[in-house]
């Protein structure tokens, strides 16, 4: 019994101290979050209907998943690169993060264009 009592406490001090960070995460950071979640809960939709109804056109499923998976990885790229606490992208400005993030997008897509036929 109280071990059970010490997991809970420790797990909600774990997620209050996980919320006092993250409300002191800038603006622009936590919208790029939620742009992260949107697509990988897009790609998820697609794989729940994907196992109802079926994937007759395989490439086209193919196409959804890996557009939204891909557009996930690139936004966290440019979350790394556009947070002021990371040393490593000091020098490079949110401008060219930001287009280096729409060219890439750009280049995935139509690839994925040109996967679906």
């Amino acid at each position: 019994m109280g071990k059970s009592a010490t997991t809970k406490d420790d797990a909600q001090a774990l997620f209050q101290s996980l919320r006092s960070a993250y409300s002191a995460t800038p603006t622009n950071l936590k919208i790029i979050d939620l742009y992260v979640v949107f697509a990988v809960f897009t790609a998820l939709i697609q794989v729940v209907y994907m196992a109802i109804v079926g994937s007759f056109p395989f490439n086209s499923f193919l196409s959804g998943v890996l557009s939204c998976v891909g557009t996930a990885v690139l936004a966290v790229c440019l979350r790394i690169q556009v947070n002021k606490e990371n040393k490593e992208f000091k020098d490079l400005p949110p401008e060219r993060a930001f287009a280096d993030f729409v060219l890439c997008n750009l280049v995935l897509h139509l690839v994925i264009m040109n996967f679906l036929g």
